[in-house]
């Protein structure tokens, strides 16, 4: 294998301090029995990969499958929904207000919009969705389709977060967010919550020794954070945790570069829609500050190539959702990262396909069908 163009590795120096819990157990144990009980909950499957395992020299690869995740394609569910349902609970005891007198909003590159929506619709509250430009037209319908209200903005994913938080508050909706900032940290804390059950599973679903790595994909830090966070609690030893994102959208990476949290500028423009953000969770920074060993910027080509590796293993898996296999690939074919990341031929290694095709026309044309 040859190394991607682009590819990028930092170790992080602050990897294993000690600082702030973020993400209380007792919340965690509250989201876990909320969404175990949601009509349609089962642990998604926990999937072998040794044609990867082999070609990247390691000994085992095994990826948790979020593609069929309550009919959405994707892990957002957990979070989304399930921040909807905690959130309108609260405001329509406050208020006194039926759920049809609410307003849940956020912004989106897709799925978590798709699960607020279908979260919304559960609860029986309205959705107004912003997307940004460069969401495509396919996840734009879909989302639309479980009857949410979207409202294209100019700009980036950023742009659009700024543009709901601003609607929101001028119209009294609830913002349903999957990253947070100075002042709103609850919901986002929720949605982080209900990530963690992803892990959770897949921390009951390993079998032999446990995962020496796990590389997650980074975007605004909420499903890194989440996973660093259960993976630490659920496996002994802990994992070496590598946060994986777009090498025009690495903010993670640069703030553990920076030593704080920082933005990146430009267009954002990656293929990887789901991970193109600008700027950090700050609860989410929190966590990764010290809980993430490294951090990878990879180029577009390196997760349409990872989609083609999963799709030859049986694995359906959009352009974020391969991130994390992406760097893992592009790691191992980095004899310096290699080596800085102890990947060897005794690594057990533990991904998350965190969508499936939820731009199916995209897929096809990045994966063509194997006749």
């Amino acid at each position: 294998m040859e190394r991607s163009p682009g590819f990028r590795c930092f170790l992080n120096p602050r990897a294993g301090a000690p600082g702030m819990v973020v993400l209380p157990e007792a919340g965690f144990r509250r989201a876990r029995a909320a969404i175990a009980a949601w009509p349609g909950y089962a642990p998604t499957p926990l999937r072998d990969l040794p044609g990867i395992a082999a070609a990247t020299g390691v000994a085992a690869i095994r990826i948790k499958d979020e593609s069929g995740r309550f009919g959405l394609g994707s892990f957002k569910a957990l979070g989304g929904a399930y921040a909807v349902d905690m959130a309108v609970g609260a405001e329509a005891a406050r208020r006194a207000a039926p759920p049809a007198a609410l307003t849940v909003t956020c912004a989106t590159d897709g799925n978590h919009g798709r699960a607020v929506a279908w979260g919304a619709a559960r609860a029986g509250c309205r959705a107004v969705i912003f997307v940004h430009a460069t969401v495509s037209p396919g996840r734009a319908e879909a989302i639309a389709r479980l009857g949410a209200e979207i409202r294209r903005v100019p700009g980036t994913y950023d742009d659009a977060v700024r543009a709901a938080a601003a609607t929101a508050e001028a119209e009294g909706w609830i913002v349903v967010s999957d990253t947070s900032w100075p002042g709103y940290t609850e919901i986002p804390r929720a949605v982080m919550q209900g990530y963690r059950v992803m892990a959770d599973e897949a921390a009951d679903q390993w079998t032999g020794a446990p995962p020496s790595h796990v590389f997650i994909q980074g975007g605004v830090g909420g499903v890194a954070a989440a996973v660093a966070v259960q993976v630490h609690a659920g496996f002994a030893p802990a994992p070496s945790v590598v946060v994986v994102e777009p090498d025009r959208a690495a903010c993670l990476l640069a703030s553990a570069e920076a030593g704080h949290a920082v933005a990146v500028g430009g267009a954002l423009d990656t293929i990887m829609a789901g991970l193109a953000c600008g700027e950090p969770s700050l609860l989410a920074w929190q966590v990764l500050e010290r809980a993430a060993a490294a951090f990878l910027a990879i180029p577009d080509e390196a997760a349409v190539a990872a989609m083609r590796a999963l799709a030859a293993e049986g694995v359906e898996a959009g352009e974020s959702g391969a991130a994390g296999a992406a760097g893992l690939i592009a790691a191992a074919a980095d004899p310096a990262a290699r080596a800085a990341l102890g990947l060897n031929d005794r690594s057990r290694v533990l991904l998350f396909g965190t969508e499936g095709a939820t731009d199916p026309e995209l897929y096809r044309r990045l994966v063509p069908a194997r006749g």
